[in-house]
This record gives C-alpha cells, sequence and structure tokens, in this order.
C-alpha cells in the first residue's frame, strides 16, 4: 500500500507532501490542474519514462519519493535483494533526476540503497498497477489483447510463454543455419566435383616417392645414351684393365709394383709407397672389371625408353597443375582427399541440420498447441469472470468471448487473441474494436482491472479518469465497482465524475496556484510561477467540491443538497455487504472498520496539512482561474 508521497521539482511541482489511505483515495480538480502529473510521479519512481522536461523549469535536480507497506511476500524478495526493510514492512523507493549540461541523469534507491532500473521494474510489478487514460485504446490491438490475456493466465502461462520463445529462437537459429548450408550447397557440390576429378587423377598416378621424377629423369638420360655408354665405357675398361695395343694402367702398376717389390729388399723406407701402389693396383683392378660388367649388361630398351618419357611428361603436367615440384603435388594431394572427405561428410551435416529444424519446429508447434490450451483455458475463466464484472456496470445482458485464432508459431505461441463483445441484447458478438464505444471501453477496462485484481499481487491500483464518457447510472456503477475494489486493494483515482468522488474514503482537491518569487511584490526580480498544490478535503469542503463538480457552482443550496444525497448514499453503500464475486466478496463492515483503525493511527489533521504542500509558504498565492 502506498502510504505517502513526496515531490519535489517535478513537472509544474515546486513541492508536496501526501498522505494516503487504505480504500479508494480519489483525486479531483479542474482539467489540466495537474492530476496527472501526481500520478506520473508515482510512475516515474517505479521505473517510468521521463525526460529532461520533467524537471521543473529553473531547476536541475527533481526527487521523487513513495513511502509503500508492503506484504510478506514482498518483504521476502526485497529481502533476497540484500535490502533491508524499515520497521519489517516499510519500502521507501526514491527517484533522483538531475540535469548536468546535456545529460540527464537518474539514481533510484530502495530504502537509501542504489539499485538498477531493472531492479525497480521487478518491485514494481509487485507494489501497484496503474491504468492510464490510453489504456482503452491500446486495448482494442489485438496484441494487447493478447497479453491481457496472458497476463490473467498467471505464471502457468508465463512460464510457458517463455518457453515458447525459447523454442522459437532455437528454431529460427537452426532454420539459420539450415538456409545459410543449403545456400552454400550448389558451391559445394561444383567443389566436390573438382575435388573428385582431381582426387581421381592423382590416384591413377599413384604418387609415392617426392623423388620419382629425378630418378625417372636420370634412367631417361641412361636409355637414350645406351650406345655412347657402351662404347665409353668399353674404353674406359681397356684403358684400366686390357688393351691390346699397349699397356694398360693395371699393367703399369703390375710393373711398378713389381719393381717397388725388389727395391724394399734393399730400402724398407719404400715400403709405405709400395703399399700405395698395391692398394691403386687393387682399386684399378676392381674398376676395370665394374666397368666392363657395367658396359656388358648395358641393351638398347626402346620401350622402357617409352614408358619412362611418358611416365616424366605425367608427371610433370601433374606438377605444373598442383605444384611446383612432386613433393608439392603430393601435398597437394593429401589435403583435397581430406576436404573431399569434409564435403562428403557435409552431405550427411546438411541432413542432420535438416532434421534438427525439423525437430526444433516440431518442439515449438508442441509447445505452442500447450501455451494455447493454457489460453484457452485462461479465456473460459475470464469470459465468465468477466461478465460478472460488467453486469454491475449496467451492461446485465453484455456477452463476452474470447477467440484463438490460430496463426503460424511465434515467439507469443501460434494464437491470434481477439475480445469479442455484443453490450445488447440480439446483437451478434464483434471484435471490441468494431463495437464498444468510449464509455463501454471505459466500463470494459475497468471490469478486466476487476478481474486482474483477483489473479494479481498488486496492492495498490491506480484508475487515471476510468470513468471517461461515462455519466448518470453508468457513473454510479463505476463508483461502486471502484468501492468494490478499495475493499481489497487499496485504490488511487482521478475523477471529474461527482459520484465517484463521493464515495472516495478520502477526497483530494489538485489546483494551480499562480505564485510570486521574490522578496517583495515591489521587488522588479519578483516572478509568477506556476505550481501545484493538492489538499486533503474535510468533509464540508467535499460537499464544495462535488458541487462544483456537478454544476460549476458551490454556493447553490440546491447543488449542495445534490452533494450532501451523493455522500449520504456513498455512506450507506459503504455499509451494506458487498454482493458479488471475489472480488468484492469482503464486508463493508470489516472495510470500515480497518478504514478507522487507520484513521486512529494516521490522524488526518496531519495528512491534511502535509497534504496542502507549500503554500504555508507562499502567502502570496492566487488562485488561477
Amino acid at each position: 500500500m502506498l502510504l505517502s508521497l513526496r515531490i519535489e521539482n517535478f513537472a509544474l511541482i515546486d513541492y508536496l507532501e501526501l498522505e494516503l489511505g487504505l480504500g479508494l483515495n480519489v483525486f479531483t480538480g479542474e482539467t489540466g490542474a495537474g492530476k496527472s502529473i501526481i500520478l506520473d510521479a508515482v510512475d516515474a519512481i517505479l521505473g517510468g519514462k521521463t525526460d529532461r522536461r520533467a524537471i521543473r523549469t529553473g531547476a536541475t535536480r527533481a526527487l521523487l519519493e513513495a513511502t509503500f507497506e508492503v506484504n510478506a511476500f514482498t518483504a521476502k524478495w526485497i529481502t533476497q535483494q540484500d535490502i533491508d526493510l524499515i520497521d519489517e514492512t516499510l519500502v521507501i523507493c526514491s527517484r533522483e533526476i538531475s540535469q548536468t549540461q546535456d545529460k540527464t541523469r537518474n539514481r533510484f534507491r530502495i530504502n537509501g540503497i542504489l539499485v538498477s532500473r531493472k531492479l525497480i521494474d521487478q518491485l514494481r510489478d509487485r507494489l501497484l498497477e496503474i491504468t492510464a487514460q490510453g489504456q482503452t485504446v491500446q486495448l482494442l490491438a489485438a496484441d494487447a489483447q493478447k497479453e491481457w490475456l496472458d497476463l490473467y493466465g498467471g505464471t502457468a502461462i508465463t512460464h510457458a510463454c517463455k518457453r515458447t520463445a525459447t523454442l522459437h529462437e532455437q528454431k529460427q537459429q537452426a532454420k539459420a543455419i539450415l538456409e545459410n548450408r543449403r545456400q552454400l550447397e550448389q558451391h559445394r557440390l561444383q567443389r566436390l566435383d573438382i575435388l573428385q576429378y582431381q582426387v581421381q587423377e592423382l590416384n591413377s598416378a599413384q604418387l609415392t616417392e617426392a623423388d620419382e621424377l629425378d630418378v625417372l629423369q636420370q634412367e631417361q638420360q641412361r636409355l637414350s645414351h645406351v650406345v655412347e655408354l657402351q662404347q665409353q665405357s668399353y674404353q674406359v675398361y681397356q684403358a684400366l684393365y686390357q688393351r691390346e695395343d699397349g699397356l694398360a694402367a693395371a699393367d703399369l702398376l703390375s710393373q711398378a709394383e713389381a719393381t717397388l717389390t725388389n727395391l724394399v729388399e734393399y730400402d724398407f723406407q719404400l715400403q709405405p709407397i709400395l703399399g700405395m701402389i698395391e692398394e691403386a693396383l687393387s682399386q684399378v683392378t676392381e674398376a676395370g672389371r665394374q666397368i666392363g660388367s657395367y658396359g656388358e649388361q648395358l641393351e638398347s630398351d626402346p620401350q622402357r625408353l617409352q614408358d619412362v618419357e611418358t611416365r616424366i611428361q605425367e608427371l610433370k603436367q601433374l606438377c605444373r597443375k598442383y605444384g611446383q615440384t612432386l613433393a608439392e603435388v603430393i601435398t597437394h594431394a593429401r589435403q583435397i582427399r581430406a576436404e573431399l572427405e569434409d564435403l562428403q561428410d557435409s552431405e550427411q551435416s546438411l541432413d542432420a541440420l535438416d532434421q534438427a529444424y525439423h525437430q526444433a519446429q516440431s518442439q515449438l508447434q508442441q509447445a505452442c498447441e500447450e501455451l494455447t490450451d493454457l489460453r484457452r483455458e485462461a479465456a473460459n475463466q475470464l469470459e465468465t469472470n468477466l461478465v460478472q464484472e460488467l453486469k454491475p456496470l449496467a451492461m446485465d445482458k453484455v456477452k463476452f468471448q474470447v477467440n484463438l485464432i490460430p496463426t503460424a508459431p511465434t515467439p507469443s505461441g501460434g494464437d491470434q487473441v481477439q475480445f469479442c463483445f455484443s453490450p445488447n441484447p440480439g446483437e451478434p458478438l464483434q471484435p471490441l474494436s468494431e463495437t464498444a464505444s468510449g464509455g463501454e471501453m471505459s466500463r470494459f477496462l475497468l471490469a478486466l482491472k476487476a478481474c486482474f485484481s483477483q489473479v494479481e499481487g498488486s496492492e495498490t491500483m491506480i484508475f487515471d479518469e476510468i470513468d471517461v464518457g461515462v455519466s448518470g447510472k453508468v457513473a454510479g456503477a463505476i463508483a461502486q465497482k471502484l468501492h468494490q475494489l478499495s475493499q481489497q486493494h487499496q485504490v488511487l483515482c482521478v475523477t471529474h465524475q461527482p459520484i465517484v468522488a463521493a464515495m472516495g474514503d478520502r477526497h483530494f482537491h489538485v489546483r494551480k496556484d499562480v505564485i510570486v518569487d521574490g522578496t517583495t511584490a515591489d521587488d522588479p526580480q519578483d516572478q509568477e510561477r506556476t505550481v501545484v498544490r493538492v489538499n486533503c478535503l474535510s468533509e464540508m469542503q467535499r460537499r464544495e467540491e462535488l458541487a462544483q463538480l456537478a454544476s460549476g457552482q458551490s454556493a447553490v443550496q440546491e447543488v449542495i443538497a445534490f452533494a450532501d444525497t451523493l455522500l449520504s448514499q456513498a455512506n450507506a453503500l459503504r455499509q451494506q455487504p458487498i454482493q458479488g464475486n471475489a472480488s468484492g466478496s469482503q464486508g463493508a463492515g470489516s472495510r470500515s472498520k480497518a478504514s478507522e483503525e487507520s484513521s486512529t493511527k494516521s490522524p488526518r489533521s496531519k495528512s491534511s496539512a502535509r497534504a496542502s504542500g507549500k503554500s504555508s509558504k507562499s502567502p502570496r498565492s492566487k488562485s488561477k482561474p
């Protein structure tokens, strides 16, 4: 419950303090008096959007502060955020908006501790629910109707929506991967054909040794010069071992050996030379024999020569295509075999990706169907409860139906939600956007909020002109509905309807004053400034305000009598037990007792003085017409 509100330098408010209580707190005043500014301040404290214009002209800093009394569940959640409560149940939320040059800075605090906007947003849902003037228009949108239904469905639908959103994202990712692979498939197949041809060509070449080309080139040289090799090897044989026309090298060495053998007998110092001659003779003799054998084995082989030359041409062709050397060609062959294997595996990967996509699609479809079942169950409950809530609002013959229209799966499921409405007997159900008038939309939204009050945890409900577009009996029905809601929730309501204002447990009047800044009225520096003032009205002041709302006059006896009638009717209604559904199940007696206890703890004399803001500090104020 919102206990108090403090506002400094926000919009037209220079300084304002309000103490609020249980039950229905109503705010009245002329159009443009600043009633919505107060609600905007509450919204801003709990994370609502603001800009630099939120700071009062001439100031550089705005301070907004709200004190809430929280239930056990909210208190537990706050302590889990490592924030201590004040007196075990109190939470003070504040927001400081400061302007430095071209930069606007915001600081959020909970019980004096700086917190993030995200944490404030999470706390907001636990503290209050604001129904603004524009929500009747938003309610006509299909997406908004889906959001309302999902909120009404509670945690089960919330969890199902999160799961559906996650599965939809997974399906989209699987689809993107699959489509990307399919786009590359044509290039893959082209590359696959090229690699298959290259691998086949290289495999048929049977490349094993990196020096094969060098070896073949040497063999080619030998086969191409067999005759020359035979002739010249024979000449070497003759020179080394056996000549027909003279002595060969072996013969000369033999003679030298024999001579040195004789000389060694006379001088042993010649022995080393003899050893060298003997070794040379042995090597020359062996060389002669080998060259002779080489020459005898040489044979002309034209076929082998042709085969060698063909193989050389084949290897050189491969080197021109795949590498400068045969070693590079062999390395390239290994690489493309591995790439070919990967590309062939990619075909299997494509099948796996396609299977993964269809599996993700199937899981999403199943999640959407489960979400649809939950929505259908929530829709049935909402249809029943909303009709019950609308009947007291002068719509006892209303028909309401929630249609779930199947759509392609989206992050929010596979349904389009359509609220269908028939306010008049005999008329068919039609989409809400095509049927409801402005007054009917206001009542519809109020009834919807009443349904939500049964499932939401917010202790404070705020309505900004929920009664717009209605009058007479319908306005009275709305007043009674707000009274019913106030039995289980603290309700703040901005209204222009005297019937609604009369039902309030507390009545605040909002007005604009023009004050003069400066020390004296004659000071040339004095400037007129517009400020918002709020007073908590006494019983006599309420009569005058209700008369003003009803006729624009507050001093006419007939109008005063009408105001007294409204207040008497409201007091009588408070004494009656609340009939109807769960949203108004508590009796008025217990509610009145709670109000009395609250009044005892928080004397109205103090709250009235505080609610008047800084008016006591501005004696030269004058009411703005």
